[in-house]
């Protein structure tokens, strides 16, 4: 009985529907993003923790 009300209601509205999957796709987008900017943030902070252990292993020019 409540499929039968629930299809003479009409079913899900598409645009909602719609909406739902672009929100979806909007939500994949951002976490790859987030992915790709984590992975870069890595890497420069390798970059920079690479930087400042050959700075300090140098001697000091007024020492």
């Amino acid at each position: 009985m409540a499929k039968a009300l629930f299809g003479h209601v009409g079913g899900p509205d598409p645009r909602m529907v719609q909406e739902m999957r672009r929100l979806q796709k909007r939500v994949r987008d951002l976490e790859d993003e987030i992915g790709r900017l984590q992975a870069r943030n890595d890497q420069l902070s390798a970059a920079v923790t690479d930087v400042a252990v050959s700075a300090t292993d140098r001697e000091p020019a007024l020492a």
